[in-house]
């Protein structure tokens, strides 16, 4: 995690918000507005490469596939193996059949 760490008050204020969408409209248009094309892009790539590596599909499969860096796949894989967030997503999703 970078030095300054992200929980603090503005961090919980944002993620309230967000908590507080109630459809999947909603949440298009407060990230269409929060964030440009390519950020979201870059996040939706990012859960795609993690559901990629949770399936057990290696590093070139994943690029051909998704058009991810291996940098990329390589942090989304240490942030499986050591984080929660990837984990605890992934695990919902199934619940969710999506």
């Amino acid at each position: 995690m970078a030095a300054k760490s992200l929980h603090n008050e503005k961090t919980d204020i944002l993620f309230d918000v967000i908590l507080s969408l109630a459809s999947r409209e909603e949440c298009y248009a407060f990230f269409e507005d929060l964030c440009t094309v390519k950020e979201l892009s870059a996040m939706v790539q990012r859960y795609e490469v993690a559901g990629l590596l949770d399936q057990g599909k290696t590093f070139s499969v994943i690029s051909e596939e998704t058009g991810a860096s291996t940098a990329t796949i390589a942090r989304v894989n240490k942030c499986l193996q050591y984080g929660e967030g990837y984990a605890m997503a992934l695990k919902r999703s199934k619940k969710l059949d999506v």
